[in-house]
């Protein structure tokens, strides 16, 4: 039975679609069966792996139930890792699934079929906490936040972890916290570090131990078409990804 994994912080900038790419990346390279779901109306991880971002079907025709969630899979160009791409229409499902009767659990039940085929199912959430990122929380075992380290990096993420604690209250029990991952570091201002050692002192069972650098390779990728890995496994970017998708796989 496979984890399925939401990343998710209703800040925008902080690197999720980022890690989603790159982690589901990673764990296909280590040899897991991965699944990324692109549910941000944006679509940039579907096109960070070199995808169109009109690609039919896609993720809003499953939660409109016009086909199963295994009819709408993209191959990529990294063996075993496939994509529930996402489209500009998904906007609207912010109107739309509230007027129906158990909207919350759509992703859940569309992904349920395929928690038997992928090892892990990564979920790319939008920059907000509404119906869409709901719908990742429920169908979601575990939560990864990313966290830049600037000035407004604690800002929101107690309001982040009340609303799964919520979320896990009243939707969706089994859904914990994995942990915490701070992005775009850059080791050499003293900013950063004091972020770093002000989240790491508030949520001391929560931080990831792998920190995500300030990585020029990190954000070139995506203009390719490709995750850092590829775009140049050798950079700092790529080894600190590796690392947190080990830390990731450990976790089960």
């Amino acid at each position: 039975m496979g984890t399925i994994y939401a990343i998710a912080n209703q800040k925008g900038g902080v690197g999720k679609t980022t890690t989603a790419v790159n982690v589901a990346a990673c764990i296909a390279e280590a040899g897991y069966e991965t699944l990324l779901v692109d549910i941000d109306p944006q679509a940039n991880a579907t096109v960070g792996l070199g995808l169109p971002k009109d690609s039919e079907p896609n993720v809003y025709s499953v939660l409109v139930g016009e086909v199963r969630a295994e009819e709408a899979l993209l191959p990529t160009a990294i063996e075993r890792l496939r994509v529930l791409p996402s489209h500009p229409d998904l906007a609207g499902a912010n109107m739309e699934l509230p007027r129906r009767t158990g909207s919350e659990n759509l992703l859940r039940d569309a992904l349920a079929p395929l928690k038997e085929r992928f090892a892990f199912i990564i979920l790319d959430c939008p920059p907000s906490l509404g119906p869409l990122t709901v719908n990742a929380l429920v169908a979601a075992d575990r939560v990864i936040v990313p966290v830049q380290t600037e000035y407004f990096a604690l800002e929101g993420l107690a309001g982040l972890l009340d609303t799964l604690a919520l979320v896990q209250r009243e939707l969706n029990p089994r859904l914990t916290v994995a942990g915490m991952l701070l992005t775009m570091h850059d080791g050499r201002t003293r900013l950063a570090r004091d972020v770093e050692r002000e989240v790491r002192q508030h949520f001391p069972k929560l931080v990831f131990d792998t920190v995500i650098p300030r990585n020029v390779r990190i954000g070139e990728a995506p203009s390719y078409g490709v995750p850092v890995i590829h775009h140049d496994p050798l950079c700092q970017g790529a080894d600190a990804y590796f690392e947190l998708a080990k830390e990731v796989a450990a976790r089960g």
